[in-house]
């Protein structure tokens, strides 16, 4: 029986006690069954008695009674206890819990999937890095958690674009530009512009590319290196993605918003709305009224087309897609985004605490023996997402960065990271897999196979039940990272089914030795290591991280 099995147990026995007429209340939508931290206090506990007890008229305990007394007549419950105020202890029979290793395999990939945010359209957006050099540190981080945010929401029934805004307009694309033209013809970089092997290496492949280039007038000139660099250094953003297996199913040019004319048309519906105004020859948006510190400019006294602009034709344009929620993944220097982004929803007519959700990721610093690495022999002054996946690899560097809440620093210590042990925590994770991989193989060695006459009651120990309570939260854990927006919950999930898979595995012998014989006890607990691998192997799928069978 799982957790939301045994949640509608619950809800069948409340609404039974209302149809006796026992119960004068409204049967709610759901229950909470959580898993106590005191084994002692049974295999789950509910406080559904005391969310009823006021509305009902009658004290928790008595509430409790009525509902336990239907729970205790169900098949593979064993007792059910009333505790304090009036919590229930529901403890299962062996062959209850036990027959939850049986799910777990014969569902296999789809095991934890629900449908807790279906129909939900969420536009995710996140690194959106300037196109003008290689992904640093803090897109990493985001590329990582972004991309395993989507596979969960996925899992949990949203449905999801990715995407990445390329701010391909603006003064910084003009310093690209600017610094590979001044590389190519043997100058300096300008004042502000970019440096690094990479805008030598960019300067070099367009010259090589673009003959006759370097004759053109400076102004010819200056565009050519402006298109064609930034042609290449998508492309380079682009191929680092695919090899750190993130996937973006939109990659949107801020240009074309400036050069299809949506700018204009946006700023006409946001004044429809009756937000925009005109000051000191300035066209504005009234964002004050909306929580915002001040009022922003949208278009200059002297014509230009501000950034913010740029930013409400863009969640206009999100919203024309078909996205219901917008989601924005920034970095930690953009905290005076958040106010500005929700100003822009309220003023569109849409709801800023619904439509719109803004996630700030906190600095990531890597060091090696004791010291902070600070520099990438690319790029020069950062470190790129190239230079993570070589020193520490894509599966450390991206279960790293999802394990840790988005709002916390992180410090990547790439000795540890590039160790195999329980010290790593991807390696700690991957290692129990591969440990039940190798069962599996010895099991087929031996002509061992799972038995199709399981005997789930076998699994009684306390490391199997411990065991089979964990695996059986995981569609629990997996709608709660998709509804808090909180991937790290799967990772940290993963540690916990490895440390209790260990425990059972160093508790609990699977195979026999020399001349023992083969028992139903080794075929139940063959059901319950390859449950344990399934959960694994699926959870680190929604990762992006990959479960290897030996290591």
């Amino acid at each position: 029986m799982t957790p939301a099995e045994l949640s509608q147990a619950v809800l069948a026995a409340v609404s039974a006690a209302v149809e006796a007429g026992d119960l004068a209340v409204a049967v709610p939508e759901h229950v909470t069954v959580e898993r106590p931290k005191n084994r002692d206090h049974g295999d789950y506990a509910t406080n559904v008695a005391l969310q009823l007890a006021k509305p009902a008229g009658q004290p928790p305990r008595a509430v409790a009674e009525l509902v336990a007394a239907r729970l205790r007549e169900l098949p593979g419950v064993a007792k059910v206890d009333i505790a304090g105020p009036g919590f229930m202890n529901v403890t299962l029979d062996a062959a209850t819990q036990g027959e939850l290793a049986r799910t777990i395999v014969e569902a296999g990939e789809a095991y934890g999937r629900n449908e807790a945010l279906k129909g939900l359209k969420i536009n995710l957006e996140f690194v959106s890095a300037n196109p003008t050099g290689p992904i640093h540190i803090g897109g990493v981080r985001w590329a990582a958690v972004g991309d395993s945010l989507a596979r969960v929401l996925k899992a949990t029934g949203a449905e999801v674009t990715t995407e990445y805004y390329l701010n391909d307009a603006g003064v910084q694309i003009t310093k690209f530009a600017a610094s590979l033209q001044a590389v190519a013809n043997g100058r300096p970089a300008p004042e502000g512009g970019y440096v690094g092997e990479y805008i030598v290496d960019i300067a070099k492949a367009i010259t090589d590319g673009v003959p006759g280039i370097l004759d053109l007038p400076e102004d010819e000139q200056l565009q050519a290196f402006r298109t064609k660099g930034l042609e290449l250094m998508v492309g380079e953003i682009q191929r680092s993605m695919e090899e750190f297996g993130t996937h973006f199913d939109v990659w949107f040019s801020e240009k074309t918003l400036h050069e299809s004319g949506a700018v204009e048309k946006a700023i006409e519906r946001l004044r429809e709305q009756g937000h925009v105004f005109d000051r000191d020859g300035a066209i504005w948006l009234r964002t004050t009224d909306f929580g915002d510190d001040k009022d922003r400019v949208l278009i200059k006294a002297d014509g230009e087309t501000t950034y913010f602009a740029a930013d409400a034709a863009y969640y206009l344009s999100k919203r024309d897609r078909g996205s219901e929620v917008s989601v924005y993944m920034l970095g930690a220097d953009h905290h005076g985004y958040v106010n500005r982004l929700k100003a822009i929803v309220a003023c569109a007519g849409d709801d800023m605490d619904r439509n719109i959700e803004v996630k700030i990721g906190q600095f990531v610093k890597m060091v090696r023996d004791g010291e902070e690495v600070r520099m990438s022999k690319r790029a020069g002054n950062i470190i790129t997402i190239d230079d993570v996946v070589e020193w520490i690899g894509v599966d450390a560097a991206r279960y790293t960065l999802v394990r840790s809440p988005t709002d916390s620093t992180i410090t990547l210590d790439i000795n540890v990271l590039t160790s195999q042990t329980n010290e790593n925590p991807v390696f700690y994770v991957q290692y129990a897999h591969t440990r039940m991989c190798g069962v599996q193989r010895k099991a087929n060695d031996l002509g061992i196979t799972k038995a199709a006459d399981f005997q789930p009651e076998l699994l009684a120990t306390e490391w199997e039940s411990t065991l089979l309570g964990q695996l059986g939260e995981f569609p629990r854990v997996l709608a709660a990272a998709g509804e808090l927006r909180e991937p790290h919950r799967v990772a940290r999930y993963l540690e916990d089914v490895a440390r209790d898979y260990h425990r059972f595995y160093d508790h609990c012998q699977i195979l026999p030795k020399g001349d023992e014989e083969v028992t139903e006890l080794t075929h139940a607990r063959l059901w319950l290591a390859d449950a344990t691998r399934t959960v694994i192997a699926n959870g680190l799928t929604l990762l992006g991280v990959s479960a290897p069978e030996r290591m």
